[in-house]
Formats: structure tokens, C-alpha cells, sequence
């Protein structure tokens, strides 16, 4: 499916036409579009450092300038210093257009979150507000986040049947009760769904993040793009494993691989290929980050 495919989208059966507002929040999003990762950049704010469930490949490190991928940020940031910090690269930077919360935790378990979008909303009303969420609490906070004006989500499913899901999470705690094993997978998912069909019903252009895992959701993945055709998300990235915590034994899927995989689901779903992973603190373009410039500043 060819990212210049933007006229309509398809959900379930029915074609429903973007309206403008919705195409340049595709059109100007690295993220959503890869011709905008090549003239725009994005931000992302390291506010929410706590998490309510732990996969099995994820490790959260603060204080950690020399590695690129999720859950990593030298700083976790108030929602003022975050405002600040969007004042100074917005100074010297002109082609931010993404304002993001990606972590370094769970954004919607971190009330930091919400306020820092209410800042940074205020300020910067033609940004174009953002959110990686693992989907737990997006049914719960759906409206919250519409009424902020978050118009990009993504979340992170890594299966569609909590038989594949409990051997990728160790556990899931909402509203204070911790959940293990197959119960675990199995609420995850159900919200993770009502959140993905929500956030399509209040015009928000939806990405769904899975990571591949070999030998754990590789011949799985395909339903998992199935799924989310049908509720109407606008693209897919699949993201290969990074080897860490108990899935560290495993071996990575190489790129070839990888594209393979890819190719396949392109027949179903929209696919991200310009993905680079990012850090819970990436300034500038895809690729090209410029964070720790703002970090030697302060």
C-alpha cells in the first residue's frame, strides 16, 4: 500500500475520505508519512518515567547518552522544564512539526503527561501533538487525549492472541492489582483494541508498533496487521527486537528478514520502513538527532 494513498482510508469495508486537517497531520509527521522524515523532524519529551507493565525485551535506562533505541533518555524532564525545552529548540530549529511523549515509560500512567501537552498545546496550538502508548489505560484516557488535541497515536501491539501475548509480557498492573500470565495478555489486549477503535472513531491518525520477535510472535504478525486493517489504523511499523532482559537470548531478526516480513504485510497494511527506533528524547530528523546539543546547553 503506497503511502500516496491518501484520499481515503480504509476501515473495515468502508472507504472514508481524510479531511484536510487529517492529511497534514499525515503529511508532516515523520512517523506517518516518509517523505515528511526527509523535511521534518519531531521532538519527544521524556516525562513519564514510570511503567504498568513490563515486556520481556524492555529495559528503561535514564542517564544514557550513547544508545539509541526506546525507553532510553539522558533526562527526565517536569512538564516546565518540558516547555522550556520546546521554547529552546523551536528557537533554533524551524522544521519541528511533532511534538511527542514516547516515555521513557508509559505515557498515560505518568500524570506529567497531560499537563505537559496542555503546555505545550497552549503555546504551540499548530503543532501537531503526539503519543506512544502501550495501549493499557487508551480506552480509559481517550478522551482526555482528544480534548488536548493529541491527533497521532501509536501503539505498541505485539499480538492479537493472548496465548502469544503471555510469553511477551511479565506482567500488567492496572488499577493497582497485578496480573500475570495468560489474565495479563488478555486484558492488555482487550484495551489495547477498544483504545485502537476509539482513537480511529475521534479522527486520530493510529500507528501500530509491533516488535518481531523470533520464535515468539514471527508467524503471528500477520494477524496482527489483519486486525488492525479492520479497525482502520493508518500504518504499521514493525520493529525488530533488540535482545534485552529475558528476551536476551535471542537472536534478532536481520534486515533482510525483517524486509521480508514487510513485503508480506504491505499486502494488508501500510508499512513504516524508514523507522530508526528512537529514544525517548529524540530532537530533529528521523536518523538524524541533534538532542544532545540541548542537553550541553543547559
Amino acid at each position: 500500500m503506497s503511502e500516496n494513498a491518501y484520499p481515503t482510508a480504509k476501515v473495515g469495508d468502508r472507504e472514508v475520505p481524510w479531511d484536510p486537517e487529517q492529511l497534514r497531520r499525515i503529511q508532516e509527521h515523520p512517523c506517518f508519512s516518509e517523505k515528511a522524515c526527509h523535511r521534518f523532524g519531531r521532538m519527544h519529551l521524556a516525562v513519564a518515567p514510570r511503567c504498568n507493565i513490563q515486556c520481556n525485551y524492555c529495559i528503561r535506562d535514564f542517564d544514557c547518552v550513547n544508545e539509541c533505541r526506546p525507553g532510553v533518555t539522558s533526562q527526565v524532564l517536569t512538564p516546565t522544564e518540558a516547555l522550556q525545552r520546546v521554547d529552546e529548540v523551536m528557537e533554533k530549529i524551524h522544521y519541528i512539526k511533532v511534538v511527542a511523549v514516547a516515555g521513557p515509560g508509559e505515557p498515560l500512567f505518568n500524570k506529567a503527561t497531560f499537563e505537559t501537552f496542555r503546555l505545550v498545546g497552549e503555546k504551540y496550538p499548530k503543532v501537531i501533538l503526539c503519543i506512544s502508548t502501550n495501549g493499557l489505560l487508551l480506552p480509559d484516557e481517550i478522551d482526555r487525549l482528544d480534548d488536548l488535541g493529541i491527533s497521532n497515536v501509536t501503539v505498541t501491539l505485539n499480538a492479537v492472541d493472548p496465548k502469544i501475548g503471555k510469553e511477551i509480557y511479565e506482567y500488567v498492573t492496572y488499577e493497582g492489582k497485578k496480573y500475570t500470565g495468560l489474565e495479563a495478555a488478555e486484558i492488555l489486549l482487550d484495551h489495547q483494541l477498544r483504545g485502537l477503535e476509539e482513537a480511529v472513531k475521534r479522527k486520530m491518525i493510529v500507528k501500530v508498533n509491533t516488535v518481531l520477535i523470533p520464535t515468539i510472535n514471527d508467524d503471528h504478525v500477520m494477524e496482527i496487521a489483519k486486525t488492525i486493517r479492520k479497525l482502520g489504523v493508518y500504518i504499521q511499523n514493525v520493529m525488530p527486537l533488540i535482545p534485552q532482559y529475558r528476551f536476551s537470548h535471542l537472536t534478532p531478526p536481520t534486515p533482510a528478514e525483517k524486509k521480508k516480513v514487510q513485503d508480506e504485510l504491505s499486502t494488508v497494511m501500510r508499512q513504516m520502513r524508514h523507522c530508526r527506533q528512537c529514544r525517548s528524547d529524540a530532537i530533529g530528523r528521523l536518523g538524524h538527532d541533534v538532542q544532545q546539543e540541548f542537553e550541553k546547553s543547559e
